[in-house]
């Protein structure tokens, strides 16, 4: 009986195993399972079989799908960044800056580096506080008060953008219109190796001193940008492409009546009902440009990873390039009323009302081929060549209007544009940029221009600049030196308009440079001292105690050394930036610049509630005593008037800025020591300069 139980139970057993085996016949799997990945199976024999059964388990598969969120989280890292100059030898994209460092300097007005001297506040004229000369050379209108606010195409950014990237930024004032600027940044792939994008730019300030109801007392700026990247699949080609359009309006009010604005006892109740001297006087200029470069990679094509996935450099050997850029320029200068209280020095055209405008049309072809000349092994950095050579020819049309009394066909007098003259001119440029490497740490770079034939022949700019590197700890030597010839600008040589005319025969203004630049990014020290010596020196100066500015030339040489020294330190969460200028020049009444300039940065950085990465601190700037240059209205100039020297005073500046998520945002009380020293400061005569305001900013940032 037991060998029968026995036998009995062999057989259920390898029953219910052929049922078990029959379950898994034809290799089943699951969603997503390839035929080499192993086999799970489970026993379904317990549930019964409806007629629908398969559409039901497929319905509810589907179902499952379709309710799980997306679990790809869009950030920064999927967003590169690179402009034209970094395209110039090879395709580079670098990762996007989405940190705090300079966050809440967000004026052009008030960068750490570059401060500037202006009429009072964002979006007025303005000018560079310290010794920094233009390296350009070739045809110059010689107007740049409002330079600081335009859009130009080399600022543009070209991304990479793996997911839509969106950047939204608002800087105001708390409480008040005294400065309001808002940003727009958006761009996206069309095709992974197509990125199309637009930016815009808002300025809507009106400071302390002007009035609400006037719109011409009011600051009205607008930048517009597309642009675009393409390349092709195997990166040979590439094209990059904007159309900018600027629109920038800023007044010209002449100053407050007011020169004792910041005395205690004939301080104003109501700034922004203070009277000016020219209530209705603005500038407006406008640019449109189109801007197109082309360049193709001939030959081998290297690459190098430098380690890092996803950040690939194409390295080519030869490379052709063709640019085309279209722009239209205007500068215009309205006044309406008549000149009550002598803010200009004479009128030829009209007492009461101006109309000067400037208009010039550029029309610029650039043509390009490079050479590169590399080791074999592209990890193998030495004996590396690089030339280049091109020819760029511009064609100008120049025309400039004043608003004059004409006779018209029935005999009246009326007030029309009348064009006082016009001109058409073109330049032929040659230019050569030669470039060795020796090795990983020594690179030499020479960079020639010089216009062979047209208006401004003669003019050149040959650059050159020696890199020592060693180890991170021991930083790397820049030497650097250049020599430039340029042209006097047309507002010093020929010039018409309602108060100024000027018909000189200038020299060309030339500058010779040597500089010696220490950087050591692991102590953070950047040191550079550069030596400029300044021949038939150009400048816009008057008779003693006048308004009436004249351009000038200074026949002999101006010598000018500037020093600069940028020293960050921490220990632990406490940060301590700071930056110190000091220039001394033989010339002091003709470069109206400080002696010592600085600014230091003292904040704390923690990590509030685990999720806000904060700062909090002060920042000071500070600069000594200068003859403060003077405004010429209506010619856009600052120029050597009243030798008035102004007593100078730290401002300081108390700041929260923090980042939470994709979100920048700070707070910050600017100036918060007035009247601790002074009641106010001025950097130009008789433009007193912004209140102690309470200002925030915020930046939007997204990814999808």
């Amino acid at each position: 009986m037991a060998n029968k139980l026995k036998y009995l139970l062999i057989l259920l057993i390898c029953a219910f195993a052929e049922t078990g085996f029959a379950q898994v016949v034809g290799n089943p799997r699951f969603p997503g399972q390839t035929p080499n990945d192993p086999v799970y199976s489970r026993d379904t024999s317990r549930y019964r079989r409806t007629k629908n059964g398969d559409s039901q388990n497929i319905d509810s598969i589907r179902k499952r799908e379709e309710g799980r969120k997306d679990s790809i989280v869009f950030t920064s890292k999927f967003i590169k960044v690179t402009s034209e100059r970094l395209l110039m030898d090879s395709i580079q994209l670098f990762p996007l800056d989405t940190g705090l460092v300079n966050f809440e300097n967000y004026s052009p007005l008030n960068q750490p580096r570059n401060p500037k001297i202006s009429l009072g506040y964002t979006g007025v004229s303005q000018r560079d506080l310290l010794f920094n000369p233009r390296k350009t050379i070739g045809f110059d209108e010689g107007l740049h008060a409002l330079d600081a606010y335009m859009l130009n195409p080399q600022d543009i950014n070209y991304f990479n953008a793996r997911a839509p990237y969106t950047l939204l930024s608002l800087f105001s004032s708390l409480g008040g219109s005294v400065e309001q600027l808002f940003k727009v940044v958006h761009t996206q792939n069309v095709k992974p190796n197509w990125n199309v994008g637009l930016m815009m730019n808002f300025n809507g300030s009106r400071g302390y001193y002007s009035t609400n109801g006037i719109l011409g007392q009011n600051v009205s700026g607008f930048n517009f940008g597309l642009f675009t990247w393409y390349h092709s699949v195997n990166k040979r080609y590439n094209l990059l492409a904007n159309v900018l359009f600027n629109n920038l309006k800023a007044p010209e009010t002449g100053s407050i009546l007011k020169d004792t604005i910041f005395n205690s006892s004939g301080s104003s109740f109501n700034k922004t009902g203070e009277p000016v001297r020219l209530p209705s006087s603005f500038t407006n200029w406008k640019s449109t440009g189109i801007y197109v470069k082309q360049f193709y990679y001939i030959g081998h094509i290297d690459s190098l990873n430098n380690g890092k996935a996803g950040n690939k450099n194409v390295l080519p050997t030869q490379r052709v390039a063709h640019t085309f850029y279209f722009n239209q320029r205007k500068y215009n200068y309205l006044q309406n009323g008549l000149d009550t209280y002598g803010a200009f020095p004479d009128y030829y055209f009209s007492a009461g009302r101006s109309r000067d405008s400037l208009n010039v049309l550029h029309l610029q072809n650039e043509f390009s081929y490079s050479f590169y000349l590399r080791p074999k092994s592209a990890k193998l950095i030495r004996n590396e060549l690089k030339l280049d050579v091109g020819l760029i020819h511009d064609f100008y049309n120049m025309s400039q209007f004043v608003s004059d009394t004409l006779i018209n066909e029935f005999g009246q007098k009326q007030l029309k544009p009348s064009r006082v003259q016009n001109e058409t001119f073109q330049n032929i440029t040659l230019k050569a940029r030669l470039g060795y490497r020796f090795s990983d740490r020594i690179n030499l770079d020479a960079d020639i221009r010089q216009i062979v034939q047209g208006r401004n022949f003669g003019d050149l700019l040959y650059d050159a600049k020696l890199t020592l590197a060693g180890n991170k700890k021991a930083g790397r030597i820049v030497l650097g030196a250049y020599l430039q010839s340029s042209s006097p600008g047309l507002v010093y040589t020929n010039w018409i308009s309602n108060h100024y005319i000027f018909n000189n025969n200038f020299n060309n203004q030339k500058t010779t440079n040597a500089s010696f630049n220490y950087i050591n990014d692991a102590l953070q020290v950047d040191l550079k001292a550069e030596y400029f010596l300044i021949t038939d020196y150009l400048y816009f100066a008057a008779q003693p105690g006048g308004i009436d500015a004249t351009p000038r030339q200074y026949g002999s040489s101006v010598n000018l050394l500037k020093v600069s020294l940028g020293k960050n330190l921490q220990w632990r969460k406490l940060h301590f930036d700071n930056y110190v200028v000091y220039q001394k020049t033989d010339k002091a009444d003709l470069l109206r610049t400080p002696e010592v300039y600085t600014f230091s940065s003292l904040y704390y950085g923690a990590n509030l509630f685990n999720v806000l990465n904060s700062q909090f601190g002060v920042s000071v700037r500070y600069n000594t005593a200068y003859t403060a240059p003077s405004y010429a209205v209506g010619l856009g100039q600052f120029y050597n008037g009243p030798d008035i020297t102004f007593t100078s005073y730290p401002i300081a500046t108390l700041f929260f800025k923090a980042t939470l998520q994709r979100t920048n945002l700070f707070i910050q009380y600017d100036y918060v020591n007035q009247g601790l020293f002074s009641n106010g400061f001025y950097t130009v005569n008789r433009y007193p300069q912004m209140d102690k305001t309470l200002k925030f900013g915020v930046a939007w940032t997204f990814y999808n």
